[in-house]
């Protein structure tokens, strides 16, 4: 979602290459170039005038160290300033009470309704009990998309599809949580395609009568400044508690995001992208200014792993690389935990440097797709012995894949590089690391 503005900002850092010193004219020639990628990132004029003008005032305040040039020294400084003006630090959920209830409040295709799925999802793997209600009474598709999350997630929904009176539905809902031992209710609403008063009064009765412990405004940050003025007028009617960032992995400037939290004075707490209910972040504000910076965020694509890889299936995966046993049933185990871990394209821009040098290419779990039809294509007992693959083997097994054999050497070839690698790795007694040189992209 920031790859125009990351590229802007690194143009603007560029600069200041060569420059032995800070001075005025060449702080205020990068802080003019910031300040215009700022605003072609659909961020608010004033907003982007007060950072750039941060920035400006410490960087001219600092004398820059023989080691740190000037173009590294503004790049921190503004990474500083990114994160303070999205809020600093991170801002946890308020999940206490019996049962804890969260509302949700939002637009019509903002995606609340698969917010709320991926926020049960992850307070499930927390460790807690949960229910969904359903109490969007208008969208006749809403209950119905609700329950299939629901049951995809494993997590109870809550719903009344005769009852057209949510107030009601919320107050069942809360009864339903405390005799079934529901520790956190999330109450999914309605939206509408505009802000109105039938809207307004809606949700704000649901808040009078439920007292949630949480109010969150989901907003699609793909409409710019529009979602961030949305924000300010549910805030001012409904007071909500924080902000949830939909869509990120889609093509839009970015400008909500880095607006939303100096114009309405109230944390973003999550982010998400995709329809997969695992691509849910806790939002943190430093971490997001080093991605739109382009330095990556390995701290969130290593919790995003812990998550979803099962600890039991790494130890044994760790047995057979130390025997030197990895084989293709493995390797596509591997991939499967991968593409759970959330949007492939949003993975990759957490390594840091990868997002610069996969601008431009089309990565998603598409990409996965020819490597997983040439192993399905394989006999259990090729998979198993990968060296018995000969050529025509292989041959048969790119004609079952409906690749060619080009794809197919190619796959082989890396396959056996990896496999030479866990074997030194092995030998030098990193077997442990060895997993984290799995490279599914290719070379």
């Amino acid at each position: 979602m920031f790859d125009n503005l990351s590229t802007k900002l690194d143009q603007a850092f560029k600069t200041l290459k060569g420059q032995g010193s800070i001075t005025e004219i060449n702080v205020a020639k990068t802080v003019k170039e910031i300040r215009r990628a700022l605003i072609d990132a659909d961020v608010n004029y004033k907003v982007a005038k007060e950072v750039t003008d941060k920035i400006r005032e410490d960087a001219l305040g600092q004398n820059v160290l023989i080691s740190v040039s000037p173009s590294q020294l503004l790049v921190k400084i503004t990474q500083e300033k990114l994160a303070e003006l999205m809020g600093g630090i991170k801002v946890d959920i308020d999940v206490k009470g019996d049962p804890a209830v969260v509302l949700i409040s939002g637009l019509q295709g903002s995606g609340k309704t698969t917010f709320a799925g991926k926020l049960a999802s992850l307070l499930k793997k927390q460790g807690r009990q949960v229910l969904l209600a359903a109490c969007d009474i208008y969208r006749p598709a809403a209950i119905d998309q609700l329950k299939v999350l629901g049951e995809q997630i494993g997590v109870e929904v809550y719903a009344e599809p005769e009852n057209k009176d949510a107030v009601k539905i919320a107050k069942n809902a809360i009864t339903h949580a405390k005799s079934n031992g529901k520790k956190v209710l999330i109450v999914d609403t309605a939206g509408r395609l505009a802000v109105d008063e039938e809207m307004m009064n809606e949700i704000a009765s649901l808040k009078d009568a439920l007292k949630p412990t949480e109010t969150l405004f989901v907003v699609d940050s793909m409409t710019g400044q529009d979602a961030v003025n949305t924000a300010k007028s549910f805030n001012e009617r409904l007071n909500f508690d924080g902000v949830v960032l939909t869509k990120l992995d889609g093509d839009s400037r970015g400008g909500a995001a880095l607006s939303v939290r100096n114009v309405v004075e109230k944390p973003i707490k999550f982010i998400s992208s995709g329809e997969k209910m695992d691509a849910i972040d806790i939002f943190h504000p430093d971490r997001m200014a080093k991605r739109i910076l382009g330095m990556g965020d390995v701290v969130s694509l290593v919790e995003r792993a812990q998550q979803n890889f099962d600890e039991d299936e790494a130890m044994r995966l760790n047995k057979k690389i130390r025997k030197n046993q990895f084989n293709f049933d493995d390797f596509l185990s591997q991939l499967e935990q991968i593409k759970k871990m959330g949007d492939i394209k949003d993975l990759v821009g957490m390594i840091p440097g990868m997002g610069k040098a996969m601008k431009g290419l089309d990565v998603d779990d598409e990409s996965f797709k020819p490597i997983e039809a040439i192993i399905k294509s394989m006999t259990k007992k090729e998979r198993a012995n990968p060296d018995i693959i000969n050529g025509s083997r292989r041959k048969r097994i790119a004609t079952g894949s409906g690749t060619n054999i080009q794809q197919v050497n190619s796959l082989m070839k890396q396959f056996a590089d990896m496999r030479k690698l866990m074997k030194t790795m092995n030998k030098m007694g990193g077997g442990k690391r060895a997993l984290a040189n799995i490279n599914p992209f290719g070379r």
